[in-house]
């Protein structure tokens, strides 16, 4: 998930900002699906192992080349399935037709981030790589990504099992660079709706560590929050660190900014309407006594509608500009602000939403779906392949990834459960895989039905 908060989540007293329509779900006493003693067997026998691969050899946006040559090689090994590589820069898409019938896309993510594992596991990556940006990072499935790409897979072996069942086309996309917010707007501009062919929906899910293993939830509306990326540069005057009468002390100034960026939130955003500035990361300076000439600030800006979004970005450029001002640099030298990386709020589709949840709970139980609940202002690119002008409904869901157990554990005092993005983070693998490939397996099944 992009770009969430690296924290610790005690899943205990986690508030909700938003609680989100479910409507009744499904049967009271429904049994499992047929179908699922077959994900299970592929689970021993396959699955287990391909997560574990994942997991052991995570890659970061734009970078993940094995991942992608090993997600075309599992696909193509799905009978029927045509596939290209190479989407968006290292996105694949593979197609399984079945005769006429609506088209049906299934999305998952396949990136890593720059952050050194230290969740404890046995299969705790170790990997560094060269990113995007040229710089050598360590590099984990700090956001389940892995879980993903895994599931992927084993849905589409369970529907080309099942073609007595439905007719129509699924459009598997194997996405990079989710974790930049820039794979999916890549794979669209390289020709996703126009190359292959263009679905009536598209499907999604993302693991998630607030919630218990066994469970699904899916809004029916607002899944995720838009995320921009806002790079500020303040710049300063260079001197002496014993004589700063003569320069401009961009550390200093920076340093009223980070403050001053709150008070968009405290006191400009309404208070009902939901919105994040966190600063992320400052770079500057190179010496003691050295006054910079610079200080770079990475910041992550959130909220749930672009009306706020837009409010918070514009007041992020005059706070900074105000900042400059107010501490004497000239015209030229006032901070800069760039947004760099952005996506827009993600939304289900409410009618899709309903049918899905409900259809989902009928295959697998009404206990498993559950409420929505928008704990955080996390953020997916998904919005990217259901963009308005598309015309395509999206129902993007939610499977539990934590075993109740270590929930349990928390609630009593013990380890607090690490938040996605943590070094931490870790999810319970074979419930989340199988309960993914299930789900969605009921999704395009009930929406392509024979």
């Amino acid at each position: 998930m992009a770009v969430m908060n690296s924290h610790n989540l005690r899943i205990a007293g986690a508030a909700a900002l938003v609680v989100l329509g479910c409507t009744s779900i499904g049967s009271p006493a429904a049994a499992k699906p047929d179908y699922s003693e077959s994900i299970k067997a592929d689970y021993d026998a396959s699955l287990g192992a391909m997560w574990d691969h994942f997991h052991r050899n995570p890659e970061l946006s734009f970078r993940e080349y094995k991942t992608a040559e090993r997600m075309a090689q599992e696909l193509r090994a799905v009978p029927g399935m045509q596939v290209t590589e190479k989407v968006g820069q290292t996105g694949v898409v593979g197609v399984l037709k079945n005769g006429a019938g609506p088209v049906v896309l299934v999305r998952a993510d396949m990136d890593g981030l720059p952050v050194p594992e230290r969740s404890g596991l046995p299969n705790a990556s170790t990997v560094k790589q060269v990113g995007v940006d040229g710089l050598e990072m360590p590099v984990m499935h700090a956001c389940g990504h892995d879980v993903h790409i895994t599931s992927l897979v084993g849905t589409a072996r369970q529907l080309a099992r099942m073609k007595d069942r439905w007719k129509g086309t699924v459009v598997f996309i194997v996405q990079p660079a989710e974790e930049r917010v820039g794979g999916a707007d890549a794979m669209v501009k390289d020709g996703l709706y126009t190359r292959f062919p263009k679905p009536n929906y598209a499907l999604a899910f993302h693991v998630a560590a607030e919630l218990p293993t066994g469970k699904i939830s899916a809004a029916e509306g607002i899944q995720y929050s838009s995320a921009d990326s806002v790079d500020i540069r303040v710049h300063g005057v260079a001197t002496h660190g014993a004589a700063p009468h003569l320069g401009k002390d961009p550390v200093y100034i920076a340093s009223q900014l980070v403050v001053a960026l709150q008070g968009i939130i405290s006191r400009e955003k309404g208070p009902l309407d939901p919105g994040v500035i966190t600063v992320g990361a400052i770079h500057g300076g190179q010496k003691h006594n050295i006054i910079s000439e610079f200080v770079d600030l990475q910041v992550t800006v959130r909220a749930n509608s672009q009306e706020v979004r837009d409010k918070l970005i514009a007041s992020i450029e005059r706070v900074s500009k105000g900042v400059g001002i107010a501490n004497g640099l000239p015209d030229d030298k006032l901070p800069t602000v760039k947004v760099t990386e952005t996506t827009p709020v993600t939304v289900n589709d409410a009618a899709l939403a309903r049918r899905l949840n409900s259809a989902i709970g009928n295959a697998l139980g009404k206990e498993v779906v559950v409420p929505f609940r928008q704990t955080n202002m996390g953020a997916e690119d998904f919005a990217f392949f259901v963009d308005p002008s598309f015309g395509i409904p999206g129902y993007y869901f939610a499977v539990g990834g934590t075993n109740p157990a270590w929930i349990d554990a928390a609630k009593k005092g013990g380890p607090p459960i690490a938040g996605h993005h943590s070094p931490l983070f870790k999810i319970d693998p074979e419930p989340s895989v199988r309960l993914g490939v299930e789900a969605m397996t009921a999704a395009v099944l009930d929406l392509l039905k024979a």
